[in-house]
């Protein structure tokens, strides 16, 4: 596979969908929701802030379209991928303002990979990629930036998901990651419901979509450190009540600025700026084509010298 920009007229690098979507078809769903526009408003400003003046070549972003993650940043290639088939929803919530015009998705995908046709999204938008996270049709060392949008939650092995991640980016290149928060309130009343349900013998009607297992903000960072990547920042956001109106959300907009003072770790998400390490490197230059001259060691001299005066030695007490 030859690296991600470089001009190609051969079929294009596109893997076939996965069937199963059904997890990523749940968030879409309750993003729709008062709660998930909220998370979705801090998420997008979170990574508008963070990508801006990072600068590079090649960026490419893991599921989660209702998203423009990149919207903000320069790079020449930026890309968005899906494992999924994604339904395209005339109520799906925008990050921005409404706009009368019709809905364009931000990013501005290149030729290579290029675009499966007849898959849209938000209109005018296309994914560049289909396929597998745990398995990137990158190659090692190419990518300068990698957002992952709650996709270790929605990954079937988040390990290999994020080792994959760290294979295809380059030395000092940096990973985002967006996840939701099991410590938080909003976690609790999740948890609540399940326990409820059990006990009811109903399914429980459930305040946060049904997901993979969630991946603590500690146990994020232990793993990143396991794949040598060094974390830069880690934001919290979102202490409003786990609330369902729209109402009730905003009477509580005053406990944001406490909430991210006094109980900063109990907020409904966070966000993971991490850099990728590697110790021991260093630039050298070019190889010269001149042969350097074997010098004869002077050790040899001295042994043999010293092997005289031993025998001289002997042969004067053989005298005396």
């Amino acid at each position: 596979m030859k690296t991600p920009g470089q001009d190609d007229e051969v079929a294009p690098i596109v893997e076939a969908p996965p069937a199963n979507g059904t997890a990523a078809a749940e968030l879409a769903e309750w993003l729709r929701t008062p709660a998930g526009r909220y998370l979705l408003a801090w998420e997008q400003r979170f990574i508008d802030a963070a990508v801006i003046d990072w600068f590079g070549y090649h960026a490419l972003q893991l599921g989660l379209p209702q998203l423009h993650g990149l919207r903000t940043n320069r790079m020449t290639n930026r890309w968005l991928a899906l494992n999924h088939v994604h339904a395209p929803s005339h109520r799906e919530p925008m990050a921005g303002p409404p706009s009368r015009g019709p809905a364009v998705h931000p990013l501005e995908y290149q030729p290579e990979p290029q675009a499966q046709p007849g898959v849209e999204m938000n209109g005018a938008g296309r994914a560049a990629v289909y396929c597998e996270f745990e398995a990137l049709p990158f190659e090692s060392n190419s990518l300068d930036l990698v957002l992952l949008p709650h996709t270790l939650e929605l990954a079937s092995d988040p390990h290999r998901c994020l080792r994959e991640v760290e294979r295809v980016l380059r030395p000092e290149g940096r990973v985002v990651i967006l996840g939701l928060n099991p410590a938080s309130l909003w976690a609790v009343r999740r948890n609540l419901a399940r326990v409820n349900g059990r006990m009811l013998g109903r399914p429980p009607r459930l305040y946060l979509p049904e997901e993979g297992e969630y991946i603590g903000y500690w146990r994020l960072r232990d793993w990143l450190r396991l794949l040598s990547f060094e974390v830069e920042r880690a934001q919290f956001g979102c202490y409003r009540p786990p609330l369902l109106s729209e109402s009730w959300l905003t009477r509580w907009q005053w406990i944001e600025k406490p909430g991210g003072k006094w109980w900063t770790v109990l907020g409904a998400l966070y966000g993971v700026i991490a850099v990728k390490r590697v110790h021991g490197m260093r630039l050298i230059g070019l190889a010269r084509g001149k042969k350097r001259v074997a010098k004869t060691a002077p050790a040899v001299a001295a042994v043999h010298h010293h092997h005289h005066h031993r025998v001289g030695s002997g042969r004067d007490r053989a005298q005396d």
